[in-house]
């Protein structure tokens, strides 16, 4: 008699952590944050319940998490660098961010990774979750407060590192405080992204890097 190999459980349990991530993208996009349950999450992945609560405690860390991978499959894609990569070696997203490259001129780095913002933006599977979450976590403070923690403030420290490294470059003053000057690109292509106030292109955040190292004053 022959015998048959053993399942491979790493493969069944990631198989059913991709299709957790999946619904639950989908659903919050599809019906909004209040309305996405654990109990619908799971109906839709097909899995039982109690898998879900087995890998997160509450439908917000599935969500953060599927939303961390799939800002990492849209960089992949794009051919960027990732951030939240799997370090752990068990399909979730880790602690590491890749560092905006530095290759001597500010300004091409930073449009670099404004334009793979923008690829992110408009892609229709991230547009939709990520509007939904952002939402909600302004009605919703303490989601909102893990939205910013988890998903934001690492990438916004890649610019303050990025901005620092070009201050001990002598290409940026030193009296200049890099948190605020990254809000001088940064926020307004969020601001025009949720309000819908004019196209997003590469064009758009080229711009928002120029005025912002060069000054709107004249030369």
């Amino acid at each position: 008699m022959v015998s048959k190999p053993a399942p491979d459980a790493t493969r069944r349990s990631e198989k059913s952590r991709r299709a957790i991530y999946a619904a639950a993208l989908s659903l919050v996009a599809e019906v909004g944050y209040p309305k996405t349950t654990v109990e619908a999450i799971a109906a839709r992945a097909g899995v039982g319940k109690q898998t879900i609560y087995r890998w997160w405690s509450s439908k917000a860390d599935v969500l953060l998490e599927a939303f961390l991978d799939l800002a990492e499959q849209t960089a992949r894609e794009a051919g960027h660098d990732t951030a939240g990569q799997d370090t752990a070696g068990d399909g979730t997203a880790g602690n590491e961010t890749a560092a905006i490259p530095d290759t001597g001129d500010l300004a091409a780095d930073l449009k670099a990774v404004l334009r793979a913002t923008v690829d992110e933006l408009l892609d229709p599977r991230f547009d939709a979750p990520a509007r939904a979450l952002t939402a909600e976590g302004v009605v919703n403070e303490q989601l909102g407060r893990v939205f910013v923690a988890r998903l934001l403030e690492p990438q916004l420290q890649l610019y303050v590192d990025r901005l620092r490294s070009a201050q001990d470059a002598g290409h940026v003053r030193r009296d200049v405080d890099p948190r605020i000057a990254l809000e001088l690109f940064v926020s307004p292509l969020a601001q025009r992204w949720l309000q819908h106030t004019g196209p997003i292109t590469y064009d758009y955040t080229d711009t928002l890097v120029d005025y912002a190292l060069y000054g709107l004053a004249p030369r």
